[in-house]
């Protein structure tokens, strides 16, 4: 704030000073992700967040809950408590805009989380809060198939038969569906197909899809439960969480490439300054960032940001494959959002409900 006092006279300095004090104590509770407010005598005795995310982050974040909450109340004196929502990432970026009281959001796609700062709510510069455009951790899209791999599918190739059916999330709705679809989309492209052999593999892909869930945990649910479909196609850690439940009936394949997944984090800004939680908020969102935050998101599979990112589990590796980003795919994600899943675009023209029956 760049603001000039012409003091003339010793009263006016002193009414200038008091001015400039209590600028300084209002900037204190409105800095950024780096700020510190006052002394501990100023922080209360116990605050309570509430973590607007999508499907597939349930268990990570119960872990990171419990981590962060006691390293909070260690380092500051101050008991804090984290509630979560979590629903299809599309649902959850407008229910935030719509007044679900979110103090920070952790959904799946760059457009959920600019939707929200759009709406006001988040300051435009969100991005730059936290490192690597405040996308604490990656994923990619994987395959989960029945015990054996009956349908022999190794790659994406293996998806056009007729003989293949395939479960994943709505695309409308769905930060999983989305990522799902722009990796079926990118594959097609690194192998060395046009854009119309694309849209032709995604058309037959979509033909073959009998159920479109609103979200991930859904679909996990209409394949692993319900014995729908021959190939899932979901996130990395949805797929390790899908496998362990399985009791040993699915399995993982890790296809040749596939898009790697940015979830972007943010405060919810309009929210955290009108609750006195913007201090308990950044440092919640800053702890993922944490040794001890990355150690968590890698045992949920998740892959943390940063060099030399811890394993899932000791003796474990991450698996190999190549992959692209939503540049290769469209440019942006202003692109992919007017060309794929607008209204009237590329998947309202493809897309027929039941097969097309």
């Amino acid at each position: 704030m760049n603001r000039r006092f012409l003091l003339h006279s010793p009263s006016s300095r002193t009414f200038a000073q008091a001015i400039v004090t209590l600028l300084l104590v209002a900037a204190s509770g409105c800095s950024g992700s780096s700020s510190t407010p006052g002394g501990s005598a100023n922080r209360p005795k116990a605050v309570e967040l509430l973590n607007v995310s999508y499907d597939p982050t349930r268990e990570l974040y119960r872990d990171i809950n419990a981590a962060f909450a006691k390293h909070y109340e260690q380092e500051h004196g101050t008991a804090v408590t984290i509630k979560q929502s979590h629903a299809a990432s599309g649902s959850q970026s407008r229910a935030v805009i719509d007044g679900l009281d979110a103090d920070v959001v952790t959904l799946a796609t760059w457009p959920d989380v600019e939707a929200v700062a759009k709406s006001g709510l988040l300051r435009p510069d969100w991005q730059n809060r936290y490192e690597n455009n405040s996308i604490p951790y990656h994923s990619v899209v994987v395959f989960v198939v029945r015990k054996g791999n009956p349908k022999n599918v190794l790659d994406w190739a293996d998806l056009d038969r007729d003989d293949i059916s395939i479960i994943t999330p709505n695309p409308k709705t769905s930060g999983n569906g989305k990522y799902s679809f722009l990796a079926a989309w990118g594959a097609a492209l690194a192998a060395g197909g046009s854009e119309d052999d694309a849209q032709k593999f995604v058309s037959a892909l979509y033909r073959r899809t009998p159920v479109l869930d609103t979200g991930a945990r859904a679909a996990t649910a209409t394949f692993s439960q319900k014995g729908i479909g021959d190939v899932h196609l979901t996130f990395e850690q949805e797929a390790h969480l899908e496998v362990d439940e399985s009791k040993g009936s699915l399995e993982i394949v890790y296809p040749k490439r596939s898009i790697r997944v940015d979830p972007p984090v943010a405060v919810v800004d309009q929210n955290v300054d009108r609750k006195a939680t913007r201090h308990a908020a950044e440092a919640y969102l800053g702890f993922l960032y944490s040794p001890e935050g990355r150690a968590i998101i890698a045992k949920h599979h998740l892959r943390p940001w940063g060099d030399t990112p811890p394993p899932p589990a000791a003796g474990e590796t991450w698996p190999a494959i190549e992959t692209f980003d939503i540049t290769f795919v469209a440019g942006d994600w202003n692109n992919a959002m007017k060309k794929f899943f607008g209204e009237g675009g590329v998947f309202d023209a493809i897309y027929q409900p039941n097969g097309g029956k």
